[in-house]
């Protein structure tokens, strides 16, 4: 990275002439550069908005349960009032209410439509619970002891799959980063490979003058370094145009409306240009030895 930082701080010395300022390489290596960097910002804030979505769905799913109370029609009332006394007296609960039949209808509405007659159904009898830190074994030994059809369920056949898709889209969304800068950095080679060919002759000159490699290397690294970073920049800035565009996130609009940076992750695109830049020094860099040593 030092190297890096001394070659961009370096102004245009005579080897820099080599590498023509304009072109179709010119062209190619910055739009590349900012058309990647552009999709690189909304795989970072899919990353970022998947992160969230999973510690959200963990943590709301983990403060949550529910008791299943399937009784006896002349026992229901009975055995319900002794489910909310136990949770009642249980530490760390901190609430507990009976569902009533309007919110079944409503959880069940997206399956079976908006008149199911809820109220003509065997349906169990379903208790919130709200709450963290509790001994969920003593619980269930409780409920057990006090409401013998009462099943406690924390969620978990649903929490687990829903936390570990997210995960998973996390990490394909990072592995779209890690694709984007290889992309880059092909195409920044092919872009390098190509002006060094054009200027074979001129590269010959300057070695029977007595240049070094290095010397004549160094015009091409600088150059296309600075075309990727500054592509870069322009395609970072337009994304993170687009996402501030976004709608904001709310619960009505779900994932989608919350694809985007909050707070200190607006940092995190700042550093797609230094990337780009490394990217392109590294790949112009092994480019330009190779094909140095190509023409000898």
């Amino acid at each position: 990275m030092k190297r890096l930082a001394l070659l961009l701080s370096l102004g245009e010395g005579p080897a820099d002439r080599i590498v023509p300022p304009s072109g179709y390489t010119a062209r190619l290596t910055t739009f590349t550069a900012a058309a990647m960097a552009f999709l690189a910002v909304f795989a970072l804030a899919l990353a970022l908005a998947s992160g969230r979505l999973a510690d959200r769905w963990e943590t709301a799913l983990a403060q949550s349960a529910t008791v299943r109370l399937s009784a006896p029609e002349d026992q229901l009332g009975t055995q319900t009032a002794a489910v909310l006394e136990v949770l009642r007296t249980t530490p760390g609960v901190t609430q507990a209410r009976v569902i009533p039949p309007e919110e079944q209808r409503a959880l069940l509405e997206p399956w079976f439509g908006p008149d199911l007659p809820v109220e003509t159904l065997p349906l169990p009898q379903l208790v919130e619970v709200v709450g963290s830190g509790y001994d969920v074994d003593a619980l269930r030994l409780r409920l057990r002891a006090e409401a013998p059809d009462a099943v406690y369920d924390d969620h978990t056949r649903w929490r687990e799959p829903l936390v570990s898709a997210a995960n998973r889209l996390r990490l394909l969304a990072a592995a779209s980063v890690l694709l984007i800068l290889g992309a880059v950095a092909a195409m920044i080679t092919l872009a390098a490979a190509a002006a060094l060919s054009a200027n074979a002759q001129v590269i010959r000159v300057l070695r029977l003058v007595g240049a070094r490699d290095a010397f004549i290397a160094q015009a091409f690294v600088r150059r296309f370094t600075l075309r990727a970073m500054g592509g870069a920049a322009l395609g970072t800035g337009a994304g993170m145009l687009a996402m501030f565009l976004l709608p904001a996130a709310d619960e009505a609009g779900g994932f989608l409306t919350g694809l985007g940076f909050q707070g200190w992750h607006w940092g995190w695109p700042l550093l797609i240009p230094l990337l780009a830049g490394g990217v392109g020094y590294a790949a112009t860099r092994a480019a330009a030895l190779r094909a140095l040593r190509g023409l000898n």
